[in-house]
C-alpha cells in the first residue's frame, strides 16, 4: 500500500460494464495532485486471479458481477489472508448492501452516479488509511499476545466537553501511584510524558481527533513515581454525538516494560530482534507463495562517527532520529524498517515485483538522506551506504538474509559510499576470508610473527642515505610474506591495529638506537606510519614519549607519517594529538604522506625502491 503522497497509486478495478470503467477513468483524471495506474477486469475469475498476486495498492469492486457479487468476491479474497482496502460500488443507496460490505471487510461503500472526484479520492484516502491502521493493530497484536500482561491495562476516558480524565487504579499502578494520589485533570496525564515523546503524542492524539486516523495509538515514555521514565502504550478511539460532534475518547493504556527489548527507545522504530521476527513470518510466506519476492536493506550511515565525535553524542542522537523519520517518510506503509543499533538501520520490502524496486528504493533513500539536515543551529551532511538482498538467493532463515545485506553494505562502502551494492554469493567467501584473516592476525600477534624491514629514504641534492622508513611484513607460517595491503585493513576494522602498530613504533626505535650505537649514524631518522586508529588514541602522545625515553633515541629522529585523508577526517584529534606531543617533549615530526614529497618544502623525498628491502640483520 502507498499514501496519496509517494508513487503512483495502483488500482485495480472489477467492473463488468465499460462504460462505468471509462467514467472511473475519468473521475481519477480530474485528480490533478496524485497518480494512478488503473487496471480494470471485467470478471469474478479473472479478479481473483489477479488479486491473488498482490501487485495493487487499492481494490475497487463493483457490487453487480454477473450471477455473483462484489461481496462474494470480498469474501474470497479475504480468504488469502492479508489486509486489502476495498471500495464496493453500488448503482443504488442501500443501507443493508452497505452493513453487508462492511462486515465482509470492505473500507468505504459509494452509490454510483453520486461519484465525485473529490468523494473518490476521500474513499481512496480512508481506505488506504483504514486498512494500514488494522494491519497495523492486527499485527501489533500478534506481538503483544506474546508478552504475559498484555491484557492488564489501565484504562483512561477523557471527557472532551469538561477536559476531565478518568484514569482506572490501574493505569495509576502502571507509573507507580495509589488510587487517591491522582486527579482527574489532563495535567496529571501530559505532564508527565517524556519532553521528547510530547510532540510525536500530540500529533497522534490530533490525527484521530480530526478523523485522519480510525484509532488512536502512541507509544511514548511517562514519568514514574521513581522519577524514572517507563515505556507504555496507549490506544484509543473518540466518540461522536448525531449530529457529528466529538464528545469523549477513551482507551487503554498498557505497561511496555517487558516491550522495551522490541523497539529503540531512541528512534521508536522497531529493534533487531522485532525486524528478525517479522523477517521470519515472511519467509515463511515465501513458503507458501513461490512467487513472492521482497527485499533486506541495510543501511549505514556515512561520516556518523565523524559527525557524532566533532559534535557531540546530543547531535549524533539528534541526527539518528530525523534519520529515521525521513526512511520511514521514503517508505510503503507495508514496509517495515527497524534500527540496529549505533548509525545501522534495516528495511523490509515486501511484495516486490523486481530487483528494480528494490534499487529504486534505495536510490530514494539516498536522495532524502543527501539533504541537509539542520539540528540546533548545526547544518550537518550524511547519506548512506545500502547493502540489497533478495529472498530470491535462497536463504532460509532471517539472520543469513540480514547478514548478505550486511556483506553488501560493506561492498558499497567500499566503493564509495553514497551508494548501494547488491549482494552476490562471491561476497559471503570474501567475507569467510576476512574472517580466516583475523582469526591468523591474532595468532600472528600473540606468536610474534611480524617483522621489519626499512626502506631508505635519499635526499637527492646530495645524494645520502638521510633516514629510513619502517615497513612491517607478516610472516605468515604457512603463506610466507604477506603484504600489509593485506592484512593491515583487517587489524583496522578489528583494533588489533593498535596492538601491532604499537609494536612497530617501539621495534622501530629500538633497532634506530642499536643502529645509532654500532654504525655511528647518529644523523639517521625512522619513520613511521600511523593508522587512523592509533591517531584516535586519547593517550597516544604519551605512548610515544614513553616509547623514545625507552629506547633512548631522540624525537628528532623519529617521523610519524600520516596521510591528509587521515586529517581530514580526524582534525581535531589530530590538533590535539599535536599539542599533546609538545606538551610531553614529544617533538617528533608530524607528516602527511603529501608533504613528504614536496622538496621545496622539506628536501627530501621517498625514493621507493621495491627491487630489495634492507634486511635489520645486514645492517647491524
Amino acid at each position: 500500500m502507498r499514501t496519496l503522497d509517494s508513487n503512483p497509486i495502483k488500482i485495480l478495478l472489477v467492473e463488468d460494464d465499460e462504460d462505468d470503467y471509462f467514467l472511473f477513468e475519468d473521475l481519477l483524471a480530474d485528480l490533478n495532485k496524485t497518480q494512478f495506474e488503473l487496471e480494470w477486469v471485467s470478471s469474478f475469475e479473472r479478479a481473483l486471479q489477479t488479486i491473488e498476486r498482490h501487485h495493487h495498492d487499492i481494490y475497487v469492486f463493483d457490487y453487480q458481477l454477473g450471477k455473483q457479487t462484489g461481496i462474494d468476491l470480498l469474501r474470497e479474497v479475504m480468504k488469502f489472508g492479508q489486509q486489502m482496502p476495498v471500495i464496493l460500488l453500488t448503482g443504488q443507496e442501500d443501507r443493508e448492501t452497505d452493513l453487508a460490505a462492511m462486515a465482509a471487510g470492505a473500507a468505504d461503500y459509494l452509490v454510483k452516479g453520486k461519484i465525485t472526484s473529490a468523494l473518490l479520492e476521500r474513499s481512496i484516502r480512508y481506505a488506504l488509511n483504514h486498512t494500514r491502521t488494522l494491519s497495523a493493530l492486527r499485527e501489533r497484536e500478534e506481538q503483544y499476545a506474546l508478552v504475559a500482561q498484555a491484557a492488564n491495562d489501565g484504562l483512561w476516558d477523557w471527557n472532551l466537553q469538561t477536559q476531565e480524565v478518568y484514569f482506572s487504579p490501574r493505569w495509576k499502578a502502571i507509573i507507580g501511584y495509589e488510587a487517591q494520589e491522582i486527579n482527574n485533570s489532563t495535567e496529571e496525564w501530559f505532564d508527565r510524558i517524556h519532553p521528547e515523546d510530547r510532540e510525536r503524542f500530540r500529533l497522534d492524539l490530533r490525527s484521530h481527533l480530526q478523523e485522519e486516523t480510525p484509532t488512536f495509538e502512541c507509544q511514548y515514555r511517562i514519568r514514574h513515581k521513581d522519577q524514572t521514565y517507563r515505556w507504555v502504550r496507549s490506544r484509543g478511539i473518540a466518540v461522536f454525538t448525531a449530529n457529528h460532534r466529538m464528545i469523549r475518547i477513551a482507551g487503554s493504556q498498557t505497561d511496555l516494560t517487558y516491550h522495551v527489548a522490541l523497539y529503540d527507545h531512541l528512534t521508536g522504530l522497531p529493534s533487531r530482534a522485532l525486524f528478525l521476527d517479522q523477517l521470519k513470518r515472511t519467509l515463511s510466506r515465501k513458503k507458501r507463495q513461490q512467487d513472492y519476492l521482497f527485499a533486506v536493506l541495510f543501511l549505514d550511515c556515512d561520516r556518523f562517527k565523524v559527525i557524532n565525535d566533532s559534535l557531540g553524542h546530543e547531535i549524533g542522537d539528534q541526527l539518528l532520529i530525523e534519520v529515521a523519520h525521513r526512511l520511514e517518510a521514503v517508505l510503503r506503509p507495508g514496509d517495515v524498517i527497524a534500527r540496529l543499533g549505533g548509525d545501522e538501520f534495516a528495511v523490509l520490502l515486501e511484495n516486490i515485483p523486481s530487483l528494480t524496486e528494490a534499487e529504486n528504493v534505495a536510490n530514494r533513500l539516498n536522495q532524502e538522506l543527501e539533504r541537509a539536515f539542520n539540528l540546533k543551529g548545526h547544518t550537518v551532511y550524511t547519506s548512506a551506504s545500502i547493502g540489497i538482498a533478495l529472498n530470491s538467493q535462497g536463504c532460509q532463515q532471517p539472520e543469513d538474509l540480514l547478514r548478505d545485506a550486511d556483506n553488501a553494505m560493506y561492498r558499497a562502502k567500499a566503493l564509495g559510499k553514497s551508494r548501494y551494492a547488491v549482494f552476490e554469493s562471491g561476497m559471503r567467501d570474501r567475507v569467510q576470508t576476512l574472517l580466516k584473516i583475523e582469526t591468523d592476525l591474532r595468532l600472528a600477534i600473540a606468536n610474534h610473527q611480524f617483522d621489519l624491514y626499512y626502506q631508505p629514504i635519499i635526499s637527492l641534492p646530495n645524494q645520502q642515505i638521510t633516514g629510513l622508513e619502517a615497513l612491517v611484513r607478516w610472516r605468515h607460517p604457512e603463506r610466507g610474506l604477506i603484504a600489509p595491503s593485506e592484512f593491515i585493513p583487517v587489524a583496522e576494522e578489528t583494533g588489533l591495529i593498535l596492538t601491532l602498530g604499537e609494536w612497530v613504533l617501539r621495534e622501530a626505535c629500538q633497532q634506530l638506537r642499536q643502529w645509532q650505537q654500532t654504525l655511528d649514524i647518529p644523523a639517521f631518522s625512522v619513520s613511521v606510519n600511523l593508522s587512523r586508529k592509533q591517531l584516535s588514541q586519547p593517550n597516544l602522545s604519551q605512548k610515544i614519549a614513553g616509547i623514545l625515553s625507552e629506547s633512548g633515541i631522540h624525537s628528532d629522529h623519529l617521523k610519524l607519517e600520516i596521510t591528509e585523508t587521515m586529517i581530514m577526517e580526524n582534525e581535531a584529534i589530530a590538533l590535539r594529538f599535536s599539542i599533546n606531543c609538545k606538551s610531553w617533549a614529544c617533538n617528533c615530526k608530524l607528516m602527511t604522506l603529501v608533504q613528504a614529497i614536496r622538496p621545496s618544502v622539506f628536501s627530501i623525498v621517498f625514493l621507493w625502491i621495491p627491487l630489495k628491502l634492507i634486511d635489520p640483520s645486514s645492517m647491524a
